[in-house]
């Protein structure tokens, strides 16, 4: 996949805007879904508007793959008229929000990243080798996450369906495919803005070791891991996640 970088970025870099940000655009990833967000979402909503797009995934079987997204995303901002957001994006979502911030740096205040692809993934989307399965496919999901409790039956029966659907299987399968095979390490230094690393130390995912090297390579990034937490923390340790973006937010 050919990535949509800004050409001007090469050259010279752009700093992040300085108006106060007052829209944060939450973003889910492969297998995920607006609940993800429910905490967040209230905990914010105080002091922000808080928007959360359903990203078109089931329907990029013919081509165009994170791109496609992207470019969903610019035109949801321009929709609602939204000017300088902050990005929260888990997994894939997280993935999304960088590529944005590469091809539009003028137009993003900060970014949140929790369990974000771009780096590495070690995704179970790229393949359904025992997709009848409901067992396998629940015992998949819960993989993700080191607090089972949060698995419950809506979220297994979810994924479950989505695998069923032949062309919603294809999307994901190319989507995580064109993910795992993306590495952003060289271009990460073009992102000027703030950006918040939030990642769960039982995350087999994107482990932490991914976050690290986030890290090592965004010019101005503050990493928190979270003890007793996998790839979702925005779920498994709502109340610790919640405490972590609001205080980046403040400050």
């Amino acid at each position: 996949m050919q990535l949509q970088i800004n050409p001007a970025l090469a050259a010279h870099p752009v700093p992040y805007p300085t108006a106060v940000a007052k829209d944060v655009v939450l973003l889910h990833g492969l297998f995920g879904n607006l609940s993800n967000w429910r905490l967040l979402h209230k905990e914010l909503s105080a002091n922000y508007n808080v928007w959360t797009p359903e990203l078109p995934l089931f329907n990029h079987f013919l081509g165009g793959g994170l791109n496609k997204l992207v470019d969903f995303l610019e035109d949801y901002l321009n929709a609602q008229q939204i000017n300088n957001p902050i990005l929260i994006g888990n997994s894939l979502g997280g993935h999304i929000a960088l590529l944005y911030a590469l091809k539009y740096p003028q137009k993003v205040a900060s970014l949140v990243l929790t369990g974000s692809s771009g780096l590495y993934e070690n995704s179970f989307g790229g393949s359904f080798p025992r997709v009848k399965d409901y067992q396998y496919i629940k015992q998949k999901v819960e993989d993700v996450f080191d607090r089972k409790e949060v698995v419950d039956e809506e979220m297994v029966n979810y994924v479950f369906d989505i695998v069923q659907q032949k062309t919603k299987a294809l999307s994901v399968i190319m989507l995580a495919r064109d993910a795992q095979k993306q590495n952003l390490k060289e271009l990460l230094h073009f992102i000027q803005v703030p950006v918040l690393l939030i990642w769960g130390l039982q995350d087999v995912v994107t482990p932490p070791a991914v976050a690290e090297e986030f890290y090592e390579h965004l010019p101005n990034a503050t990493l928190r891991f979270i003890d007793e937490c996998g790839h979702a923390p925005m779920m498994e340790q709502p109340e610790l996640f919640n405490e972590y973006v609001s205080q980046f937010l403040a400050s």
